[in-house]
C-alpha cells in the first residue's frame, strides 16, 4: 500500500500536465452545466498559420447570412472570415491591433466598427473591410483633456443608430456619439470602490441588452467582477456581481447572456490569475447556469458562490461568439497563437 499510493499520485500529476500541455486530449470531450454542455472541437478553425497569421483573437461576430468574422491583431489580416465548419473564406485588414468587435445591421445595411486600444481607433467599415466612418480623438473634440487616457476597448450602437464607446484601458468613461459621430455625452468613469455604483475600473466590454421591454446597456467592470447597467441616456440602473469572474463583454442571445471570463482565481488564491479562463451563462432572470470549462454554479441564500477554472482547456478567453444554432465560437488572448475552437451544444432531451 505504501508503494502503491506514490504511483497513484504521480499517475494523477501526469495526467493533469498531458490536459494542461495537450490540448488535442479535449477534442470530442463534453464540459457545461445542466441543459447548456458542449462538445468540443478544437480543429474547428481549418486557417493555415503560413497564410493566415494570428497573434491573439480578440472577438468575433456572425452576420446575416451566416459567415462569422473574427477580429484579430495581426496587421495582416484583422479580419478572418469563416463559415459554419471553419473554412476560411476571405480575410482583409486595416492595419490595425484590432481589439474590440461589434456589428450593426440597421435600414438593410450591414456594418462592423472595429477598435484599436494602441491608437484609440474606432472605425466603422462595411464588410469587405471599406472605411464608413473614423470617430475623432476625443482630445481633439474637448471631450477629454489632453492629458486623459484613451483607450477603447469596445463599441455597441443603439436601435436608433446611436454609438457607445466604452474607453476601457483609458479615462473609463463611456461616450455617447449619434450614428454620423456627434458627441452626445459622456458617463461611468474611474473608481476603485465598489460602493461608487456606475464607475468602473476596466471598463472592458459594452453591449446591448434587448431582453426587456427598453433596451439597456450592459457593461463590464471587469476586475470588479461586475456588469452594470445603465439606460441609454447613461443613467446608472443596477450592478450584478459574479465573484471570481473577470469577464469580458457580454454577449446576448435570445434570452441569454454569454461572456468569456478572460482571468481567473484559484481555491484560497483570489487574485487574478491568467490561464484561468472558462465560458459563463446567465439565463433571463441574470442567474448563471452553466460554466463551460468552469466549476458547476453554486447559489446559496440567493448569493452565487465562487467560480473558477474546472478544466484546463480555455487558457484566457477574450470573447465568445454564439451563433444562429447555439453553439459557441471562443477567442482567446495570450495562448500561443491559438484559433479559436468550436463548441457544438448538445440539445437536452425533452419530456413530452
Amino acid at each position: 500500500m505504501k508503494r502503491i499510493l506514490p504511483i497513484v499520485s504521480y499517475f494523477c500529476i501526469y495526467c493533469s500536465f498531458l490536459l494542461a500541455a495537450n490540448p488535442e486530449v479535449w477534442q470530442g470531450k463534453i464540459i457545461g452545466h445542466g441543459d447548456y454542455q458542449y462538445r468540443v472541437d478544437i480543429h474547428w478553425s481549418k486557417a493555415n498559420p503560413e497564410t493566415t497569421p494570428i497573434n491573439n483573437c480578440h472577438e468575433m461576430v456572425q452576420v446575416k447570412d451566416g459567415r462569422l468574422f473574427l477580429l484579430t491583431d495581426h496587421h495582416k489580416n484583422n479580419i478572418i472570415i469563416y463559415n459554419r465548419e471553419g473554412e476560411v473564406l476571405g480575410r482583409w485588414t486595416l492595419n490595425i491591433s484590432g481589439h474590440g468587435l461589434s456589428y450593426e445591421s440597421r435600414d438593410g445595411k450591414e456594418a462592423l466598427f472595429l477598435t484599436d486600444t494602441s491608437k484609440g481607433k474606432v472605425i466603422k467599415t462595411d464588410l469587405e473591410g471599406n472605411i464608413l466612418m473614423e470617430l475623432a480623438h476625443p482630445s481633439k473634440q474637448k471631450i477629454y483633456s489632453d492629458t486623459m487616457p484613451y483607450s477603447p476597448t469596445e463599441t455597441t450602437q443603439a436601435p436608433n443608430g446611436d454609438i457607445y464607446v466604452i474607453d476601457g484601458y483609458g479615462s473609463q468613461y463611456i461616450l455617447q456619439y449619434d450614428k454620423n459621430g456627434n458627441f452626445i455625452r459622456k458617463f461611468g468613469g474611474k473608481s476603485i470602490q465598489p460602493v461608487n455604483k456606475g464607475k468602473f475600473i476596466q471598463a472592458h466590454g459594452i453591449a446591448l441588452d434587448h431582453r426587456g421591454a427598453t433596451p439597456l446597456l450592459i457593461c463590464s467592470a471587469r476586475i470588479r467582477n461586475e456588469f452594470h447597467w445603465f439606460d441609454l441616456d447613461g443613467n446608472y440602473i443596477k450592478t450584478l456581481y459574479l465573484p471570481g469572474a473577470y469577464m469580458s463583454r457580454a454577449v446576448l442571445h435570445a434570452k441569454n447572456i454569454y461572456t468569456a471570463i478572460c482571468f481567473g482565481m484559484f481555491d484560497n488564491d483570489y487574485r487574478m490569475w491568467q490561464d484561468r479562463g472558462f465560458v459563463m451563462i446567465l439565463d433571463e432572470n441574470n442567474n448563471v447556469i452553466s460554466n463551460p470549462g468552469g466549476t458547476q454554479p453554486i447559489y446559496k441564500d440567493g448569493n452565487l458562490q465562487m467560480v473558477m477554472q474546472d478544466q484546463d482547456l480555455i487558457k484566457n478567453a477574450h470573447d465568445v461568439c454564439v451563433d444562429d444554432r447555439g453553439d459557441l465560437y471562443v477567442c482567446q488572448w495570450a495562448n500561443k497563437g491559438v484559433y479559436p475552437f468550436k463548441l457544438t451544444r448538445i440539445i437536452p432531451n425533452i419530456k413530452k
